[in-house]
């Protein structure tokens, strides 16, 4: 780790004490909270910003990143950002669909063919949709940037059909569209903490879990569970939330940098994450992986229920939403 980034990973941890304390949020400086570890493109993408940051508004603005969790889980950061004891995050799908459920259709099974028609799709109406839906609960999707295609990762062997995610002890992010996915395919999953993964697995408690190659490589999963299989059953999008009051508090050209530097930042990170699904995999191969490819199609099948049960808990935004990702395909 870098001298730099662990100065600002003290720093922010710091800052956010004095914030907890004061109750004040300084328009001048932010916070800016993740979960991922170092060498992660989201990890990354965030030394941009904040380089960004300060290159735009002439150093007027610092930005001190908190990563790898250090300021609490994702859950936790979402929290924080609400009360105002950090001003950003850049955070996960399924943590944020906690308090905007619609977030969590984003990762209906098989729903994109590919990373750049989940951006079109994001970057279009729905995005604007669930932007709407979130400044109604306090919070500002700045931006989004990427979280990939996730895969299945196990101890015991590879996945190649359904019948072999039966009765799986799988661990799941916090998010209900994923565990509904692996209810569908008869699999034993639970939610568990990020930062919690690795302990979890080496000790049994998981036989397997799910995440795109670029999570998978930085936290060293493949190390543990070895087998890889090309599931690429769902999307999730990474939110840059900020609390609303304070993005509200800003000027118009203060929030015109932020999103400029979100947008940069996130152009970068999205071109990692699509680079990187294809360069791991023959990285993670000559670290000991093993890879399996899976036909899909029964898998697309054995999860259709998952559709009919998010349509009609929320039929407008569904309809919205695969109607923008039919139009991705189209093009």
């Amino acid at each position: 780790m870098s001298t730099r980034k662990s100065g600002r990973r003290l720093a922010a941890a710091a800052f956010a004490a004095l914030l907890m304390g004061s109750g004040a949020a300084a328009a001048d400086e932010i916070v800016l909270a993740h979960g991922a570890n170092p060498g992660n493109p989201r990890a990354d993408a965030a030394e941009m910003f904040a380089a960004l940051v300060e290159r735009y508004s002439g150093g007027a603005i610092t930005v001190n990143v908190a990563g790898a969790a250090s300021l609490g889980d994702d859950g936790e950061m979402i929290q924080s950002v609400k009360v105002g004891t950090i001003q950003m995050t850049a955070n996960s799908q399924g943590a944020f669909s906690q308090v905007v459920p619609e977030v969590a259709t984003l990762g209906l099974p098989f729903l994109f063919d590919s990373l750049p028609d989940a951006w079109a799709t994001l970057d279009g109406p729905v995005g604007t949709e669930l932007s709407a839906r979130a400044e109604q609960k306090g919070f500002v999707i700045v931006g989004w940037w990427d979280n990939g295609v996730r895969h299945i990762t196990t101890v015991k062997g590879p996945i190649t059909a359904p019948a072999d995610v039966a009765g799986l002890k799988i661990r799941t992010p916090p998010d209900p569209m994923t565990l509904d996915i692996f209810k569908a395919l008869g699999a034993n999953p639970a939610p568990l903490a990020w930062s919690e993964l690795p302990t979890a697995l080496k000790t049994g408690t998981f036989e397997a879990q799910e995440n795109p190659l670029t999570n998978i490589h930085s936290a060293k999963l493949h190390e543990i569970t070895t087998y890889i299989s090309l599931t690429g059953h769902k999307y999730e999008g990474t939110p840059l939330i900020a609390n609303a009051g304070w993005w509200n508090g800003l000027s118009d050209a203060q929030r015109d940098l932020i999103r400029r530097a979100v947008g940069e930042a996130g152009w970068y990170q999205r071109g990692r994450s699509l680079i990187d699904n294809e360069r791991l995999v023959a990285v993670i191969k000559q670290e000991g992986g093993t890879f399996q490819e899976v036909d899909k199609q029964p898998f697309v099948e054995a999860t259709a229920s998952v559709y009919e049960s998010w349509k009609g808990r929320f039929p407008d935004f569904v309809s919205l939403l695969t109607k923008e990702a039919a139009g991705t395909k189209a093009r």
